[in-house]
């Protein structure tokens, strides 16, 4: 079951990011946490940014409404995403 948390500072969930992959997507539910791959590399923390534009892109909000929270140096990751209703957000990633 994917936690997906409402805070008083928007929505809080888990990622497990893919790095290095043949393209940008989303893989589906993967234990509690929403997969993520993206073609950036884990180095220098371009698959972050890359992860965080990808996240903003499909949710159509600006990037800095996307906050990564713990995580910034594994696959796993928790992630803070400000403005958007959980229906809005299952709905945009296709869930």
């Amino acid at each position: 079951m994917w936690n997906l948390q409402e805070t008083k500072e928007g929505l809080q969930f888990k990622i497990k990011v893919q790095p290095r992959a043949s393209k940008n997507e989303i893989a589906g539910l993967q234990e509690d946490a929403l997969k993520i791959r993206l073609t950036a590399p884990p180095v220098e923390g371009e698959a972050n940014a890359a992860c965080i534009r990808f996240i903003a892109q499909k949710l159509g909000i600006a990037t800095s409404r996307v906050t990564i929270v713990s995580g910034h140096t594994g696959r796993n990751k928790i992630v803070l995403v400000e403005g958007v209703n959980k229906e809005q957000l299952l709905q945009q990633l296709g869930l």
